[in-house]
């Protein structure tokens, strides 16, 4: 009778070990990776409203030249451009041809016109941008526009005033993913599915939310397993107390 509870102690510790061990795999190796894999930035202004907006803490995988697509929302430096990390969405590439507006008032890419959701409504007609443009981009270029296109320095700023208006691909470090802060606004960027019809399609999902449920289960599976020994100790103290309890009740009364 008294094998049994050893054996069930000896295989709960073991399971308590790997627990802890799988846990602090999972923790440590994700943690690790997103903060190779991610840079985070505070947003400087509203340009990029009401997707991310001033003081929002962002995280934003870094990424090379060659990997940007339409679409994305980059983190780039560039001397025309003040030479400060800034945060724009790419909506035109090399031998692009970005117009606007169409007769919807919509921004155009190559003829296409583009829909774009995450512009903020309340500007109706003028929110792909209140002045008309037309631009080529060059090979190797970007062509980039903050999302409040009523207040945002980008590249139809530059192009008014005839200096280049675009970005080399080599300048942008990071494609922004989520919004990590404040709490209410905790969450992935809206999908530009409005530019998966131009050349190279749109980005895909980065790894950051997969990262995250990692390293959250491996904090569980820790927090677990590292609980399991004292409440099995008093469990057993418990049941322990009670088989003598019952005992000396039972001694009493036939002594009685």
């Amino acid at each position: 009778m008294s094998r049994t509870p050893r054996r069930g102690g000896r295989l709960g510790r073991a399971l308590s070990n790997i627990a802890v061990g799988l846990g602090c795999v999972l923790f440590l190796g994700g943690f690790v990776l997103a903060a190779f894999l991610y840079q985070p930035y505070t947003v400087p202004t509203d340009s990029m409203a009401p997707v991310v907006s001033s003081g929002d803490r962002v995280l934003a995988e870094r990424i090379e030249g060659h990997e940007v697509r339409h679409g994305d929302v980059v983190v780039f430096s560039d001397a025309e451009w003040g030479d400060l990390p800034m945060i724009k969405r790419v909506v035109g590439m090399g031998g692009d041809t970005v117009a606007c507006c169409d007769e919807s008032g919509r921004l155009t890419v190559n003829g296409d016109p583009i829909e774009e959701p995450y512009l903020d409504e309340r500007y109706g007609e003028y929110a792909a941008s209140p002045t008309g443009f037309t631009a080529e981009v060059p090979e190797g270029e970007l062509f980039l526009l903050g999302d409040d296109r009523s207040d945002s320095l980008d590249s139809r700023s530059l192009l008014a005033e005839g200096s280049p208006a675009t970005v080399p691909q080599d300048a942008v470090s990071a494609r922004v993913e989520a919004t990590v802060w404040p709490f209410d606004r905790i969450g992935s960027l809206p999908e530009a599915d409005g530019f998966a019809d131009q050349p190279g399609g749109v980005s895909g999902n980065g790894p950051l939310w997969p990262l995250v449920w990692a390293t959250g289960a491996g904090a569980v599976l820790i927090i677990a397993g590292a609980a399991y020994p004292p409440i099995a100790r008093l469990t057993s103290r418990s049941r322990r107390d009670g088989v003598h309890s019952s005992s000396v009740t039972h001694n009493e009364g036939t002594h009685g």
